[in-house]
């Protein structure tokens, strides 16, 4: 049965919510510290016109704003050193590395990137999974129904459909991209949008 359930409304009404394997009932149930992080730190985030507006960086404000509020909250970036050892050769074989990750919990902020990332990020949560380093993996990203808020503010362009979106992130999702890990995503909607210009 499906653990969306565990998801408050509240949530909900402000992102779009996807599971993959039950995810949300194991981040409820298995990772309670780590899952109270995640629920505060979505249900502080509001998505700034002025953020939106911002000349583009290597990390937008958006990204930054949600890391800083998980880093404060003891995650951290985290890159895993692994290896495949065949008889006496050993062979490395590094991860990507993960945004924020805390306990056994490993979470990606995808806001504006080419939508390949989802690939290289579920590659990486199935990766990690097998060899037991986390139990579910989160991607918070933005929802399609953005779209409309960026084309209103002239930024349509820097927002185009090859981009990260859940649009491009459910399917690969469905298409078991993930593998065997529980994987939750939340993709923001305009309920969050606030105009503070």
């Amino acid at each position: 049965m499906p653990t969306l359930y565990l998801v408050p409304d509240y949530i909900r009404e402000a992102y779009l919510v996807k599971e993959w394997r039950n995810a949300a009932g194991i981040l409820a149930t298995a990772c309670p510290v780590e899952w109270m992080h995640i629920l505060e730190v979505l249900e502080s985030f509001r998505l700034l016109r002025s953020d939106i507006e911002a000349p583009g960086k290597n990390r937008s404000p958006i990204s930054q704003q949600i890391d800083n509020a998980f880093h404060r909250r003891g995650w951290a970036e985290k890159k895993f050193s692994t290896s495949i050892k065949l008889d006496d050769e050993e062979y490395e074989s590094p991860t990507h590395s993960v945004d924020c990750f805390k306990g056994r919990v490993a979470l990606e902020i995808e806001w504006n990137n080419k939508d390949p990332f989802f690939d290289r990020d579920l590659n990486n949560f199935r990766l990690l999974f097998e060899l037991r380093a986390i139990d579910v993996g989160v991607i918070i990203t933005r929802s399609s129904q953005l779209q409309k808020i960026f084309n209103n503010l002239g930024k349509g362009p820097s927002y185009g459909t090859s981009t990260t979106h859940h649009a491009k992130l459910w399917p690969r999702l469905d298409g078991g991209g993930g593998g065997g890990c529980p994987v939750l995503t939340f993709a923001m909607t305009p309920h969050l949008y606030v105009d503070d210009a």
